[in-house]
């Protein structure tokens, strides 16, 4: 699967997700600086899951409208030595996952 990593996650997160998992961040899109809504608009077509920690996001947004599975990632920070053992949770729950569907890891 392809996934997006939100801004607001550390971008070597992304080096935990092995094949058949890759991962990108909103910058090595291109996109920094993007608000969620229209990022996850540019998105939908090109990865299959957005991940992040923006434990609001799904409130804010008509997220079943969209191609995405989105991942919300509760920790008490967002320092990668918090995310990383989150990365296995993650990674189980896509295996069932739809587009559409919010998924949350750590709660």
């Amino acid at each position: 699967m392809r996934l997006l990593l939100d801004e607001c996650l550390p971008k070597r997160l992304k080096r935990e997700f092995k094949p058949p998992h890759s991962a990108l961040t909103v910058g090595d899109a291109g996109w920094s600086g993007i608000t969620n809504g229209r990022l996850l608009w540019l998105a939908a077509p090109k990865f299959d899951v957005f991940l992040t920690s923006d434990t609001n996001l799904e409130h804010q947004q008509n997220l079943p409208d969209l191609s995405l599975i989105i991942v919300v990632l509760f920790a008490p920070s967002n320092d990668i030595a918090i995310l990383k053992p989150l990365v296995p949770a993650v990674i189980d729950a896509l295996a069932n996952a739809k587009p559409g569907q919010v998924l949350h890891i750590g709660r």
